[in-house]
């Protein structure tokens, strides 16, 4: 072989290898691709603690995919959606379950037909949840406030017609500090629903921002303001539910005290004594009752108007600067009732409401035990009930039971005690709430005589007092002496343990 001839055949050999070399390099390059990226909608996804999300990820394989594996850091992943084995594009889809707060990511490996692999990382930010959480606006569609968080009033808030707010068990509903139109307070209009349903173990608590209670509190057992004391009122507002039943007004509808009437949420009455507002179980109202005008509060639980289709049971009123509960008009009846140091009134009736309070204690009201008015005007549907309870009068009290000359109300197996050794009828009473009225402990017995009250036991304090000053007026063999805390009506402490006023030792203090 000469010498043209090696060279020939020499030239032809690195030509080849050449073309050889040339195609693995465009293999490398783009002619034959395996690549996996992270779709633009999976990138720096934010989660909760214990959410979900899916996360797509985009895939190219020239020579077809086989499989993919999946690795999470910081959570758990599977793969719910992939290609088709052989495809040569395609997404897989990973869901991804966040476990704790921190960095989380998702490693996402694909292998294609010729057992090439490539892989890409979705990077997902994971925070605590949200546990306290500000109500800024009114509430127009249905919600839901959960177990375990607390929720701040940030003014005055109404659930609107046609919407259901939801209050879970254990939760805190706080209020935030202002008076007059400013006043925080949770109003439910007129076709709204509020399902508040605490539990004896984990009852739902309304109060101020400046009470230190959490639901980790509630959770645990405690129930009492752990900062406050039981007497401190005025911080918030209060709860107020209004409904279509009928009243006893100059109009078949009127504005809520406590509402300005520039705002229409606040309108209650109507002709549906069936109307239901809901279903509130287990509750406690601490600590409200602010100032909206000269001598003008918010009581603690406000009802008006309110349908006899209203489950209202278990309600707890505490340190309310005006009365515990009002109705005005309607038809709700309302059972397991403890109301503890209110301002004013402990259970106050207007406006010809002609539901029950039944099993209840009121302590140291600050004005009357109960103040029962009559119809304003012509409606007069029947009598309103108050059965088996029990009041503790306290130093402060004005008057036991304060009827008007056309209530009509009845009042049985109650058990009175508990009044200051100097506690009678007074003239022109210095610091009480009218100084030109005389103070009566029982004013007006029986209202308009249509409505009996039955079977009153009490216990003398002794210093002074007797039967017929305390009672003077009360006729009929209503009334019962018999010993302290000896009584046979009312229910007792232990029938109470899920509210602030028992696990205090108030009740017991007592001797319920």
């Amino acid at each position: 072989m000469n010498l043209k001839s090696l060279l020939k055949i020499t030239t032809s050999l690195l030509l080849v290898f050449s073309i050889l070399v040339s195609c693995s390099d465009d293999d490398d390059n783009g002619s034959t691709v395996l690549r996996v990226t992270v779709d633009s909608n999976s990138q720096s996804q934010n989660l909760l603690i214990g959410e979900s999300i899916d996360l797509t990820f985009n895939i190219t394989a020239d020579v077809g995919y086989a499989s993919a594996s999946v690795q999470a850091a910081n959570g758990t992943a599977t793969i719910s959606s992939q290609p088709s084995v052989g495809a040569t594009s395609g997404t897989v889809v990973v869901s991804f379950t966040a476990n704790s707060a921190g960095a989380g990511t998702v490693t996402l490996t694909v292998t294609d037909e010729d057992g090439v692999s490539d892989d890409a990382v979705a990077a997902v930010s994971i925070s605590e949840e949200e546990t306290e959480i500000l109500v800024s606006g009114n509430i127009t569609s249905d919600t839901t406030w959960e177990t375990g968080k607390t929720y701040i009033l940030g003014g005055r808030i109404a659930v609107e017609a046609g919407a259901t707010l939801t209050i879970q068990e254990g939760v805190v509903v706080k209020g935030e500090a202002g008076a007059g139109a400013n006043a925080s307070v949770l109003l439910i209009a007129r076709d709204a629903t509020l399902n508040a349903m605490g539990t004896a173990e984990l009852p739902i608590i309304f109060t101020s921002v400046a009470d230190e209670i959490l639901p980790e509190d509630i959770a645990a057992g405690n129930f009492g303001s752990p900062n406050l004391d039981p007497n401190v009122n005025g911080l918030w507002g209060g709860l107020i539910v209004l409904g279509n039943a009928p009243i006893s007004a100059s109009a078949a509808t009127v504005q809520i005290e406590g509402i300005p009437t520039s705002d229409s949420n606040g309108l209650y009455g109507g002709d549906d004594p069936n109307d239901s507002s809901g279903t509130i179980t287990y509750i406690s109202i601490r600590h409200g009752g602010t100032n909206i005008g000269e001598g003008n509060e918010i009581n603690g639980l406000t009802l008006g108007g309110v349908g006899d289709g209203t489950v209202i049971e278990n309600v707890e009123v505490v340190a309310n600067q005006d009365d515990g509960i009002e109705w005005f008009g309607g038809n709700v009846s309302v059972t397991g009732i403890v109301i503890w140091n209110a301002g004013d009134d402990g259970l106050d009736t207007d406006q010809d409401w002609i539901g029950t309070a039944s099993d209840f204690i009121i302590v140291s009201p600050g004005g009357s035990g109960f103040e029962l008015d009559g119809p304003e005007g012509t409606l007069n549907r029947g009598c309103h009930t108050f059965n088996n309870g029990v009041l503790y009068a306290g130093d402060d009290i004005f008057s036991l039971v304060d009827y008007d000359g056309n209530t009509n109300a009845g009042v049985n197996d109650l058990y009175i005690y508990g009044w200051s050794a100097s506690y009678g009828p007074i003239a022109d009473n210095p610091g009480t709430p009218d100084e030109d009225e005389t103070l009566n402990p029982i004013d007006s017995f029986g209202g308009d005589g249509n409505c009996p009250s039955t079977n009153w036991e009490y216990t003398l304090t002794g210093g002074g007092n007797d039967a017929a000053t305390i009672f003077a007026g009360v006729s009929g063999g209503v009334l019962t002496e018999v010993g302290l805390n000896a009584n046979t009506v009312g229910p007792a402490a232990a029938d109470f343990p899920w509210t602030w006023a028992n696990q205090s030792g108030a009740l017991s203090d007592i001797g319920l």
